[in-house]
């Protein structure tokens, strides 16, 4: 392979095929379909593949995708050869042709058409055939899908989607954004066995291919002969470099970094700043990323019962919490020691950050127990009352015993109830039968999605709602941005949005943390892009993309031991 020169890739080296790559998994491996819950932990983005995914060019020093906002001007197609917007409503997709789902039962290599992704998107959304006249059981199709008006195929290989509002953005937001509704599955399986959920039936058009599960231990694929696709940066190679690919689920960090320093993972990521830096101390050589992409780290309390119905409550809550003691103590400085409203600060020129909120409503967020109690004994708790809290137990559990403690002060007596990921999920999510807080490393503030999908978190209705707060004043920013013909119009839509979160107090605002990537030396293109490895809520939909792109020094690895 020869190496190509005036570039700004070429500084990593010429990529080499072989070798396995083996990524933490930071919780259990539990779901394989992506109509399924999204909160639940997948993987099948390895095998999964998108219509359109980033631009693999792109310097980093430019945009490192290493939010979940992936604008369209830096994304390129995929399954997708081009695009087209004939009118503001109206989105062409033109396929490329001669790819082949991988040669395995139903599917048997058969090739990939318009009518499997008017499959996965009847599917999707409760539309036409593919849902078999059942309903959606994607969680988020009612708000993210109420705009579409059809999806049709003129031919083998076009897909022309219509939309109510002529908002081209919002259709490629809608459509293309880096959760799991964008990961097509193969329609061969579902109709023969009612759904993908089980792992001996992934099937995909993907670089890897499923090959053994083992729940709670490791999810290993190898590679795909007949993958389609090569590498954009050198495009005489085809793709995927690895050989393998392996996800090693190791829930505990302490024993992920240790099984970093031994070499037995090359890629991992949310590391708190404690991991990172007791690391460091150890192993000067593995390549650590920061970042503060968000989410921050939040209570949400149920608004449509009582106590939290009563803002003086979610008021109290919040000044009983001292941030910048938190941002010092618990996070040794590591974070800036300020609350966050709905859009991450980190998206620069959009939302309402705290830097520019009015002192008043920085006072509501100031810590002041004496107030807070003032404001209880207003709202009839002159004494507190008891309360719970649902946490996922791969939450920051010694930062939630600082709140519980904060909280005593006032007189709140909270009870800290702890459930697994998955039945998490079950309890909030699908069934909402909590009725007091929860928490989870995940929550709505701080969010890094692209603008009109950030909008959404607290829309009546959203799945991921769990304050269920049914705020009409808030809803009618969404139909607002989506009116927006362009980013003047909507960044002051969102800012309203912001700013209405944070003076009503929906959820507890806690501090954005400072988490890292880790990544062995000898692992190249990883550069903590959003959703590559990413095994949280969501997962990692761009798996396929990234992972047949990383490649291993072969030669580096050996020099250094490994």
């Amino acid at each position: 392979m020869e190496k190509k020169t005036g570039n700004w890739w070429d500084k990593l080296g010429v990529p080499q095929y072989g070798g396995e790559i083996k990524i933490r998994a930071g919780r259990n491996i539990v779901n394989f379909d992506p109509c399924f819950t999204e909160g639940l932990t997948n993987i099948y983005g390895a095998w999964l593949e998108r219509l359109v995914t980033d631009d693999w060019t792109t310097d980093p020093d430019v945009w490192n995708y290493q939010i979940a906002w992936h604008p369209s001007k830096y994304q390129k197609g995929n399954l997708a050869e081009s695009w087209e917007f004939p009118d503001p409503t109206t989105h062409v997709i033109h396929l490329r042709k001669g790819i082949h789902w991988q040669n395995l039962p139903p599917a048997n290599g058969r090739e990939f058409t318009s009518e499997d992704v008017l499959f996965h998107y009847h599917r999707f959304y409760g539309l036409g055939s593919g849902s078999f006249g059942k309903p959606s059981p994607y969680r988020d199709a009612d708000v993210r899908m109420q705009d579409m008006i059809s999806i049709t195929a003129p031919d083998k290989y076009t897909v022309v989607f219509k939309f109510k509002t002529p908002n081209p953005e919002f259709i490629m937001e809608t459509l293309h954004n880096v959760g799991l509704a964008q990961c097509l599955e193969c329609p061969d399986v579902v109709k023969k066995w009612g759904d993908a959920a089980d792992w001996h039936h992934a099937v995909g058009t993907g670089p890897f291919i499923l090959k053994d599960f083992i729940s709670g231990e490791y999810l290993a694929l190898d590679k795909n002969p007949d993958y389609w696709a090569h590498d954009e940066r050198y495009p005489q190679n085809k793709l995927p470099y690895a050989d393998k690919l392996k996800y090693l689920v190791i829930p505990d960090e302490a024993e992920a970094i240790d099984a970093m320093r031994a070499g037995k993972i090359d890629v991992m990521n949310n590391i708190s700043y404690q991991g990172a830096q007791a690391l460091a101390k150890t192993n000067p050589e593995i390549i650590q990323i920061p970042s503060s992409a968000g989410p921050t780290i939040t209570l949400q309390p149920r608004v449509d019962m009582k106590p939290y119905d009563d803002i003086r409550v979610r008021k109290a809550l919040q000044l009983a919490v001292d941030l910048p003691a938190i941002a010092k103590s618990h996070y040794h400085g590591s974070v800036d020691p300020y609350p966050s409203t709905l859009t991450n600060r980190m998206v620069k020129g959009w939302g309402f950050p705290y830097e520019i909120w009015p002192q008043e409503l920085k006072d509501e967020y100031a810590y002041n127990p004496a107030l807070a109690k003032k404001l209880l004994a207003e709202a009839g708790y002159p004494h507190g009352f008891k309360t719970n809290v649902i946490a996922d137990t791969v939450s920051d559990m010694p930062l939630l015993k600082i709140v519980q403690a904060y909280f005593d002060d006032i007189g709140i007596e909270m009870e800290i109830r702890t459930m697994d990921p998955a039945a998490w999920i079950k309890y909030v999510e699908i069934e909402h039968k909590h009725d007091q807080l929860v928490y989870r490393p995940y929550g709505p503030l701080g969010q890094t999605y692209a603008p009109l999908r950030a909008i959404t978190r607290f829309h009546t209705g959203y799945s991921a709602n769990f304050c269920n707060i049914s705020d009409p004043l808030f809803d009618s920013y969404y139909p607002k941005a989506l009116a927006a013909k362009n980013d003047d119009e909507l960044k002051p839509v969102l800012k309203d949005a912001n700013e209405r979160v944070a003076r009503q107090h929906w959820a507890l605002s806690l501090l954005l943390p400072t988490q890292f990537s880790l990544c062995q030396p000898w692992l190249k293109g990883f550069n903590a892009q959003s959703h590559a490895i990413w095994m949280g809520a969501g997962g990692p939909s761009m798996l396929s993309f990234y992972a047949a792109r990383f490649w291993i020094d072969g030669k580096l690895k050996k020099s250094l031991g490994r």
